[in-house]
């Protein structure tokens, strides 16, 4: 692997675990795809750093249980306002 694409593989990671922010916000923050955030932290990194990346999962399992409540309270702030 490159070296330019580890450093960015860890990049994202450290960004997310400081951060907790979702795939979208990464790949915003980082100027890149989505599809590449993605494919970075969940194929990329587990041969770069194991630990890292079950981190990193769990941290994805969260979003994932969760993203029908922020759906929620952005269709109730949605309303809220009109």
């Amino acid at each position: 692997m490159k070296e330019n694409i580890k450093n960015r593989v860890l990049k994202e990671a450290n960004h997310i675990l400081n951060t907790k922010d979702t795939i979208r916000e990464t790949a915003d923050k980082f100027n890149i795809s989505k599809s590449t955030v993605h494919n970075d932290l969940s194929t990329r990194l587990k041969d770069i750093d194991k630990n890292l990346s079950k981190s990193i999962e769990e941290i994805f399992e969260s979003h994932d249980r969760t993203k029908h409540i922020r759906g929620g309270e952005v269709t109730k702030a949605k309303y809220k306002k009109g």
